[in-house]
């Protein structure tokens, strides 16, 4: 899994379970529909895929 993937914000967490909202902060990720570009590690994976509800993978 060598490269980076693209993550995007696309729902709020305003009304999430605390632990959503951490791991939605420690993305990089603050305002909606912005994306931010991180390694494609098992980690990172891992973390998009606790909030899929609130994140998408965008592939260019």
């Amino acid at each position: 899994m060598a490269g980076t993937i693209k993550i995007k914000l696309i729902g709020s967490p305003i009304c999430t379970p605390e632990k959503h909202k951490i791991i939605v902060r420690s993305l990089g990720l603050k305002k909606m529909n912005r994306v931010v570009e991180r390694p494609d590690t098992p980690a990172f994976r891992g973390m998009a895929l606790k909030v899929p509800h609130l994140l998408a993978i965008v592939s260019e």
